[in-house]
């Protein structure tokens, strides 16, 4: 009885190549407590193994396809090795990235962020909290890392009937971890910044504002200034905006960091920011919008396209001729052919002829799905201003 027997609906879904199985398709739950569970389709017939979560309305995360498969230390450990192994190549350009990213390294609920010699976990279902053990054990085999953090203060705990908290799982990690990423320096925040410490999948963008920027440059919501920093090292001065007082303080620690001093921070509220600008007649020559996700739930997509479509619209009125604008967004529920329309509406209000030039999306170590959207949540897009 400790196997879980899945609907013909929660079948197609896996067949379709989602992992998630809802509380509404399982015809009969294991007997167990939170853990490793076989899985059946609704004849009985064994289909694989999953995470399985009591009081989720998640219940069951699919890890393993083949039933004949042993989830065991070892089954963890080559899984893991596998992920770990396939981020080899971002070693000699970053000390800091993602390691493991849920359901898009095949394992379902888990996070795991490298920052230089210390890793940063998070458990994020009751099944996976079950099998902690082998994980981080597998974790310091692949990486002999001198901590492990578990950052297990998510919302998302709740639902499963998880503490909220942060704690060490292994060694020791310092409160601050110095991050280098094509050779600029920031510092990141493990035990109580945004994430899992700092922003790493905009990594992969930073550097392509590295490389275009020019001018007169701007860097809306910068937070810690880690777009604002790669900005500097083309750009003739970038002004670095950000509502919160202490964000912009670790930003001037930053720029002390890497010697520069071509960065002017500001507080202030962007929105405010821009349309005081743009009344001044002011222009910048590369812009970054990067906000916070607007969209936080499906509901909120119709506000949030709305506040989208302001600041990018400000931001393409200040461009320069020839101006440079990376604009972004981090809302899962606002997908990419929302933000790209959202853009076109936006350049057409604003009376520039505005030419995309780059649609991006998440870096290798962020790994998107193509069978679980829920993987993917970053889109971003470089545009030209042509007059």
């Amino acid at each position: 009885m400790n196997a879980a027997r899945i609907s013909p609906k929660g079948l197609r879904r896996v067949a379709a190549g989602h992992p998630w199985i809802f509380r509404s398709d399982i015809e009969r739950r294991p007997t167990r407590e939170a853990g490793v569970v076989a899985v059946e389709d609704f004849r009985g017939k064994p289909i694989g193994w999953a995470l399985w979560s009591p009081a989720s309305e998640i219940s069951l995360r699919m890890i393993e396809r083949d039933p004949r498969s042993i989830i065991d230390a070892e089954w963890w450990d080559t899984t893991i090795g596998r992920a770990v192994a396939r981020r080899a190549v971002i070693r000699e350009r970053a000390n800091a990235y993602r390691l493991i990213h849920g359901e898009g390294d095949g394992l379902p609920s888990l996070i795991c962020d490298r920052y230089d010699r210390w890793l940063v976990v998070q458990l994020l279902s009751a099944g996976l909290e079950a099998e902690r053990a082998p994980i981080v054990a597998a974790l310091q085999r692949h990486c002999a890392p001198d901590g492990i953090l578990a950052r297990n203060d998510a919302a998302v705990r709740t639902r499963e009937r998880l503490p909220r908290e942060t704690s060490l799982l292994a060694g020791d990690v310092p409160r601050e971890i110095e991050v280098v990423e094509d050779g600029v320096r920031f510092i990141a925040a493990p035990w109580d910044g945004q994430k899992t410490g700092a922003f790493l999948d905009q990594r992969e963008n930073r550097a392509l504002v590295s490389r275009v920027a020019r001018g007169r440059a701007l860097d809306c919501f910068s937070y810690h200034g880690s777009f604002a920093l790669h900005l500097a090292r083309s750009a003739l001065s970038v002004t670095s905006l950000d509502i919160s007082a202490p964000a912009l303080e670790r930003g001037r620690e930053n720029a002390r960091r890497n010697g520069l001093t071509n960065i002017d921070f500001i507080e202030a509220d962007a929105f405010d920011f821009l349309r005081d600008a743009e009344r001044a007649g002011e222009r910048y020559d590369t812009i970054v919008v990067d906000p916070p996700a607007f969209a936080k739930s499906r509901s909120a997509i119709a506000g949030a396209l709305r506040g989208y479509k302001d600041i990018n619209l400000r931001a393409m009125r200040l461009l320069a001729p020839g101006g440079l604008l990376f604009t972004a967004s981090c809302s899962f529920h606002l997908s990419r052919a929302l933000f790209v329309e959202m853009l076109e509406s936006a350049a057409a209000d604003s009376g520039r002829r505005i030419v995309l030039r780059e649609i991006r999306g998440q870096p290798l170590d962020h790994p998107e799905l193509l069978t679980v959207p829920e993987t993917g949540y970053l889109k971003g897009a470089l545009l030209e201003a042509m007059d």
